[in-house]
């Protein structure tokens, strides 16, 4: 897409984006677009974003060309030659998943009702944060979506609409928008925040496992939005830096696979029975499968995205994006995973443009803080949700991000607990 010539084609306005970027770095006295794109961010400096991706590119790496050769090895026992190709992967990949862990996608939707997740979402953030849902009787700007009052000990705390459904009107992808942010100056106003999904209708409405992770991820954003205790709107909620504003998200997505959560909310939906102690173990067990693809592939994109805002901007983003995946050593058959003329993330705007790293940056937080509570042997400390409230989700970008988590964790993060979760340790 958008690399095919004629006026569809992209890559032009790639590098005249680029051209502008350090054009406007250089005017306001920056060495890159890079340098002033990330003094505000948590990672504050191009080499800590390097750092960081290659600390997890080179066990990815590893872990992907094991998978390259399993894969290859079963593309030969079918009579297939040649060297392993992207298609090829995908393919054999699915065939590998089957075999391994026995998980069909069709025998676990059923126990993923859309209803029950929201309930789900809501009855964790009961135990963490002492909140509750009411439903609301009031107009929404399309009959699909619904509203809830969320209060707190009696008192209102927010107003939260779900627009669950995919329709041609809406732009695919899942999101969080604050319709009216929490502040308390010049005046008190109380946060109307929205989950934008696009699941497929059904009766009942059926997820896959990652449509119910994806559920819980940006529910956690809407957490940070009705959650927020600061005085100016513009640093309320999810105002934050960019390569923090993953982190609640990321880490609400953990409360899914507690297995007490799945247990009670995981319901078959004909016999209410809940999903069998087996399939969940093929559910658990098939989390971190093809991790070397799916790292790789993002990580690609990241370093990628770095180094076309880092020196001076590329004549040519194309020959650019082959060097660098070049000097990285790409394994051949995985591509990255937003190929340069239609990474919207970078292009659409500069909202993650020398940013795309930031899920990573938020993942290695995650992990770490999950983790935390792992350790206490409770998903639903009180103490820890107590802290986290405080220091993390009610904080808005009122302090600096890396002072807010060391707050809550009492050190910063290394990548050790990310490499554990997404099985890459050694």
């Amino acid at each position: 897409r958008g690399a095919n010539g004629g006026a569809t084609d992209n890559r032009a306005i790639c590098a005249e984006i680029l051209a502008l970027r350090e054009e406007r770095a250089c005017l306001l006295g920056y060495a890159s677009f890079a340098d002033y794109k990330l003094e505000t961010e948590m990672a504050k400096t191009p080499a800590a974003v390097r750092q960081l991706l290659m600390d997890v590119w080179e066990p990815a790496k590893a872990q992907a060309e094991a998978d390259a050769a399993v894969l290859t090895k079963m593309m030969r026992a079918e009579g297939v030659n040649g060297d392993l190709a992207p298609w090829d992967w995908r393919y054999y990949a699915a065939k590998r998943r089957v075999a391994e862990h026995d998980l069909d996608e069709a025998e676990v939707k059923p126990y993923f009702q859309l209803e029950r997740m929201i309930e789900a979402s809501f009855a964790c953030a009961t135990r963490l944060f002492g909140l509750e849902f009411k439903r609301l009787d009031v107009p929404l700007y399309h009959p699909d979506c619904r509203a809830w009052e969320v209060t707190r000990e009696g008192r209102h705390v927010a107003v939260f609409i779900g627009d669950y459904f995919a329709r041609g009107s809406k732009r695919s992808g899942a999101w969080c928008s604050a319709m009216r942010a929490q502040a308390k100056y010049p005046q008190v106003q109380t946060p109307i925040v929205i989950n934008v999904c696009n699941f497929a209708k059904g009766t009942p409405a059926l997820l896959s496992y990652d449509d119910a992770r994806t559920l819980f991820h940006e529910f956690g954003h809407a957490l940070h939005q009705m959650l927020s205790n600061v005085t100016y709107e513009s640093i309320s909620g999810t105002s934050v830096a960019r390569d923090f504003v993953e982190l609640p998200s990321q880490l609400y997505e953990h409360w899914l696979d507690v297995p007490e959560v799945l247990a009670e909310f995981a319901t078959h939906y004909e016999t209410g029975e809940p999903m069998p102690k087996a399939l969940l173990d093929k559910v658990l067990g098939a989390a971190t499968f093809d991790m070397g693809f799916q790292t790789v592939e993002y990580v690609a994109s990241a370093m990628v995205d770095l180094a076309f805002h880092e020196g001076a901007a590329p004549a040519d983003p194309m020959a650019k994006q082959a060097q660098i995946l070049a000097e990285m050593d790409m394994p051949a058959a995985i591509v990255m995973r937003h190929a340069t003329p239609q990474f919207a993330h970078v292009f659409s705007g500069d909202g993650y443009s020398a940013g795309y790293y930031s899920y990573m940056w938020s993942e290695v937080m995650d992990a770490d803080a999950f983790e935390a509570f792992e350790e206490k042997g409770d998903a639903f400390d009180a103490q820890l949700a107590a802290s986290l409230e405080h220091n993390i989700l009610s904080s808005g970008g009122s302090r600096d991000a890396a002072e807010l988590y060391e707050a809550f964790r009492g050190r910063m993060p290394g990548v050790e607990a990310l490499l554990k979760g997404r099985g890459l340790a050694a």
